[in-house]
């Protein structure tokens, strides 16, 4: 399907984009962020080798805990801080920065979450797989060569139990790490007309599940790829959402995916919260 870059009918939340390099990689990996502190700032240390290979956005929720000024990020090679000045939450950085990356025209993006529990050395396979001309390269900790460490209990298990097999039923095909936000996209399925990822109905948690189902079903090459995913051994678990109000709102989006909620036809309605 040719390119179609329709920018101005997109739904994109207003952002401060402060550019600290010139865009210098075909591929970007986006960073949606907000009030990390030292766990953003050791991740993008271990990420500086890379920015050779890749160019590194920070998509900023509004972090007030000073882990993101200027002078460290351009020390560490970060190419652009986007910093969200609207409503929103995941969804909505994730839009603020693919669509920042579209016109600058990357030949796709990598998105991986910032509290430092991915191995991001796995960012060269990404980009190789979308070389190769798959749509959506999914990171998955549970195929061979994948680990994961410390996983918590509910959550593996809401992962193989549920989300997962949900997931796959409604993309009819099969992942085992669907809640994972470490993946790449090719610029060609971010453009593709019948996907549309720039709404505004996808402001929440949202936006990850209706692109994992709608890759395969458009036949776009789909595939998963080892990750290490690394909870810490004691202490907090890194989230930002609660066990609770995280399954409620997955289980919120998956009946939406089913009903066919989030499909570009429905785009002045949107679902029923």
């Amino acid at each position: 399907m040719p390119e179609i870059m329709n920018d101005a009918s997109w739904q994109v939340p207003h952002a401060e984009e402060i550019e600290l390099f010139d865009k210098k990689c075909d591929y970007c990996v986006v960073i949606p962020v907000i009030n990390e502190g030292e766990r953003i700032r050791s991740q993008l240390r271990a990420m500086k080798p890379l920015a050779e290979q890749v160019d590194i956005l920070i998509a900023d929720g509004g972090s007030t805990d000073g882990s993101l000024v200027p002078e460290f990020l351009r020390s560490v090679g970060v190419r652009t801080l986007l910093v969200k000045k609207d409503k929103g939450k995941l969804s909505a950085q994730l839009r603020i920065a693919y669509a920042y990356a579209l016109r600058q025209g990357y030949k796709g993006v990598i998105t991986v979450d910032g509290n430092n529990k991915d191995g991001v050395e796995a960012i060269p396979d990404f980009i190789r797989h979308l070389d190769k001309g798959y749509g959506l390269v999914q990171g998955s900790r549970y195929v061979k060569g994948g680990q994961a460490i410390n996983t918590p209990v509910v959550r593996d298990l809401a992962i193989r139990l549920l989300h997962a097999p949900i997931i796959s039923l409604a993309a009819r095909h099969r992942y085992t790490d669907t809640t994972n936000g470490f993946r790449g996209y090719s610029r060609e399925y971010l453009l593709d007309p019948r996907v549309q990822p720039f709404r505004d109905v996808f402001n929440l948690y949202e936006l990850l599940a209706y692109m994992s189902v709608k890759a395969p079903r458009l036949g776009y090459p789909t595939i998963e790829i080892p990750v290490t995913r690394r909870y810490p051994d004691s202490g907090e678990v890194p989230t930002k959402i609660s066990h609770f109000r995280g399954n409620l709102l997955l289980l919120r989006t998956l009946f939406h995916l089913f009903t066919g909620a989030y499909e570009p036809s429905r785009i002045q309605e949107g679902p029923k919260l």
